[in-house]
């Protein structure tokens, strides 16, 4: 059964306001509490001993007593009303968002209902307008929502192109229409990840994405950051024929997942990544043929785990990257026939890289540094 992410952001689920007559009189004990700390703040400063007793009531007096009871007045009334604007902008800005949330239901239905149109236009159509919808969104539950739908798209069954039947012109149509708008969602998504792109859109770093199952034969997530609190999944994703992008992509405290991917034959290029924290698990993944290059990539933070992954064919390289603070850990690895490349590679050796129990792991790895030969049990 395919997990589901959670999303753990709150909203405010509607207005809750509390009785006026409770709100006016903890309004004014409030100003009663700071006008007597005010007054005896005062006493203390000008270090008054007491007060000048009055044995007869001068007019002066009496007419100060005056203002200070219209003054009192004055202050209530003012206190009152300001209590009844606050609710009144309280009770307009929760309509405000009724009425857009209403409103967002609605194109959200119409772009949604696009989806399950037969033509390949419509269903652009459809994907461009749930993506402005999530850029649009009242709230960040809203947009999660319209996220989560343009991810499930890509989970729908697929057939690659080299699985389709030989000389069938219909079906090789069908493909590329499908794969047009699989692609466009793809593209969509970097868009909004990517820290070049934020001027023009709204970013959605920080927001789950659950890619599990998805079957890619391409695609384009050069630039993008998975900022922390995210969850983005590509659990028991294959990746076949094509070439799916990770070029200078940010792991920076999220929590990205290829456990038990399965990498068949495509090119998943990390090239020149950034992981500064967070975690990145390709834990049981299955490497058969194809390549997966993580050259110029810097680990400064965070986890690259590849425990208990299978390699049995193909290389996976880490060329000229640079290993400093992070860990890279191929504990319980099984290479059976692939390579794993460290030409050039700078910093510390990856965790348990030299060594495991039962079997050595030398085999199979290329380009070691002589310090991690020598430094490593």
């Amino acid at each position: 059964m395919i997990p589901k992410l959670i999303y753990r952001r709150r909203e405010r689920r509607g207005l809750r306001l509390w009785n006026v007559g409770l709100v006016l009189v903890l309004a004014f004990l409030a100003a009663l509490a700071i006008a007597a700390a005010v007054f005896f703040a005062g006493w203390d400063l000008l270090g008054a001993r007491g007060l000048k007793e009055e044995r007869r009531l001068t007019s002066q007096t009496l007419f100060d007593l005056v203002k200070l009871a219209f003054g009192v007045v004055a202050g209530a009334g003012a206190l009152v009303a300001l209590v009844v604007a606050y609710r009144r902008q309280r009770v307009d800005e929760d309509g405000a968002l009724r009425e857009a949330t209403r409103l967002h239901t609605e194109r959200f239905t119409t772009a949604v209902s696009q989806l399950g149109e037969e033509s390949a236009a419509v269903r652009l159509g459809g994907v461009h307008a749930l993506a402005g919808l999530a850029d649009d969104a009242p709230t960040d539950l809203l947009r999660q929502t319209c996220i989560d739908v343009l991810c499930a798209y890509l989970r729908l069954p697929y057939t690659p192109q080299a699985d389709l039947p030989p000389d069938d012109t219909a079906a090789r149509h069908a493909y590329l229409a499908l794969r047009e708008v699989r692609h466009t969602i793809i593209r969509l998504i970097r868009d909004r990840l990517s820290v070049d792109r934020e001027e023009t859109h709204v970013s959605w770093q920080g927001h789950d994405l659950d890619f599990t199952g998805v079957v890619f034969d391409g695609g384009d997530f050069t630039g993008a950051v998975f900022a922390p609190g995210a969850t983005v999944s590509f659990r028991g994703a294959q990746f076949f024929d094509g070439m799916v992008n990770f070029t200078r992509a940010q792991f920076c405290g999220g929590t990205v997942n290829f456990d038990r991917a399965q990498f068949l034959g495509s090119m998943v290029c990390f090239d020149e990544v950034h992981v500064c924290g967070g975690a990145v698990g390709f834990a049981f993944a299955q490497f058969c043929e194809g390549r997966v290059e993580f050259d110029r990539a810097r680990f400064s933070g965070g986890t690259v785990r590849f425990a208990c992954a299978r390699f049995s064919g193909g290389t996976v390289s880490f060329n000229q990257s640079q290993i400093s603070a992070g860990t890279v850990d191929f504990t319980a690895a099984d290479l059976c026939g692939s390579m794993i490349r460290f030409d050039g590679a700078e910093g510390h050796p990856p965790t348990d890289l030299l060594r495991r129990t039962g079997r050595p792991l030398r085999r199979g790895l290329g380009g070691l540094p002589a310090a991690w030969l020598t430094s490593t049990p």
